[in-house]
């Protein structure tokens, strides 16, 4: 019998284990590249920035705006007769009108 098995040449291995280290280089520098830390730029002073208890008052503000808009009456445009009527009004004149129409 003759003997069948074949060692690999030196170049041969050299290039796979050149590929696989240069596979890895690429994958590395890909990682780095999408993770690469980006630092927001500096806010300038005197820009508007509230701090945390500002925007926790703005945001107190703003809902007790929107709660009493939705819960209270006001004028919209007095001439032509529009109102702001609370929201559980609106939905019980809706369905009244809704269940007369049928």
């Amino acid at each position: 019998m003759s003997d069948s098995t074949q060692t690999p040449s030196s170049s041969g291995s050299f290039l796979t284990v050149l590929a696989a280290i240069g596979g890895f280089a690429i994958f590395a520098l890909i990682i780095f590249i999408a993770y690469l830390p980006k630092k927001p730029d500096a806010i300038p002073a005197g820009s508007g920035v509230r701090t945390p208890e500002q925007r926790k008052a703005a945001l107190a503000e703003l809902r007790a705006k929107e709660k009493a808009a939705a819960t209270g009456y006001s004028w919209i445009d007095q001439g032509a007769g529009v109102v702001r009527i609370p929201i559980d009004e609106a939905v019980k004149l809706t369905i009244k009108d809704l269940n007369a129409k049928k």
